[in-house]
């Protein structure tokens, strides 16, 4: 009789996967990654994907789109909401598309969420009703996040302990989901995922620049924004009357040139705000890629300047998906 040949894989395909915080120069890399791979540059960055945001989130140029495909930049009005969710549906179509091709799929963003959704599966949350989540926004609306995340300490301290007092977005998201399954969202985050793409292998990295000379980035690019357009961007944005209440009406910098544009901010306080704002979002960036990755090669994209280093970081890379869909198949 024959042996039993063991438990057949599935085979593995890989995905590069290029996180870090804004400002940090991930895009640059992945694209010139994608330049050197044959590769297909996917975003993961959750404000990026709507069309109406080129400027104000440092989306790649023209230039860049048509050096390397990319794809899921600009993919959706800033009238409507990108779910993780659907987010992931739509990577996941990306990188067998870029597999087909004969292409090297390259996942590149800051937005935590995102890449947790695609490497670990969802949490099998419910869908919530639109008249609960519509009175979760209503409820933000009226008493500030600040007093929203205190309510949330109350009846979910553990999702309460990691969200900031004015991450909005995410303090109506745990609050919906405790009014409409009386459960913390928490607790659902804690059940084992689905839908793990078992045959993906990924290969993570993280760009992380000095702390000091992160910030300093983040200060310069919201004023070459303003060079860019910006300022122009957002009045047209407030000319569509959008509900403020929606994740593209919350972008960084958005609200402050909003404020500037209706005379409720001056120039100089906008762009201090905006600032400010921006290198707290990147701190924060920093602290979830260094408890969520902890096993992502790590490095300040500057560092790669010189052709000869990045051959080296190259090859090491390549080397690295190699060695892990050995390991997994």
């Amino acid at each position: 009789m024959a042996a039993d040949p063991g438990p057949t894989h599935p085979p593995q395909h890989p995905v590069l996967v290029v996180g870090g915080p804004t400002a940090s120069g991930k895009s640059g890399l992945a694209l010139a990654l994608a330049d050197r791979a044959d590769g297909v540059v996917i975003n993961a960055d959750s404000m990026q994907v709507y069309a109406d945001l080129r400027v104000i989130t440092a989306r790649p140029s023209p230039a860049d789109e048509a050096a390397a495909p990319h794809a899921l930049y600009g993919i959706v009005p800033a009238s409507m909401r990108m779910s993780a969710a659907r987010w992931r549906q739509r990577a996941l179509a990306e990188i067998d598309a870029a597999h087909a091709a004969g292409r090297l799929p390259i996942v590149v963003g800051g937005t935590g969420l995102y890449l947790r959704s695609l490497m670990q599966g969802l949490s099998d949350i419910p869908d919530i009703p639109a008249d609960v989540r519509q009175a979760a926004m209503d409820l933000q609306a009226a008493i500030g996040s600040p007093a929203l995340h205190a309510r949330l300490a109350s009846i979910d301290p553990v999702t309460a302990a990691r969200l900031h007092p004015t991450d909005s977005q995410r303090l109506i998201r745990a609050w919906e989901v405790m009014q409409a399954t009386g459960r913390p969202i928490s607790a659902w985050q804690a059940d084992p995922p689905r839908d793990v793409p078992a045959h993906l292998s990924f290969t993570t990295l993280v760009v992380e620049p000095p702390r000091a000379v992160l910030y300093a980035r983040c200060d310069r690019r919201f004023l070459a924004m303003l060079e860019q357009g910006a300022e122009q961007e957002v009045a047209a944005l407030l000319g569509q009357k959008l509900d403020p209440a929606l994740p593209a009406m919350k972008a960084l910098g958005v609200p402050e040139i909003a404020a500037l544009i209706e005379g409720r901010m001056d120039r100089a306080t906008a762009t201090a705000t905006a600032q400010q704002l921006t290198r707290n979002y990147a701190k924060r960036q920093m602290t979830w890629f260094r408890n969520q990755m902890p096993a992502a090669l790590r490095l300040d994209a500057m560092e790669l300047a010189s052709g000869t280093a990045f051959t080296k970081f190259y090859d090491r890379i390549m080397a690295d998906m190699t060695k892990n869909i050995t390991k997994m198949g």
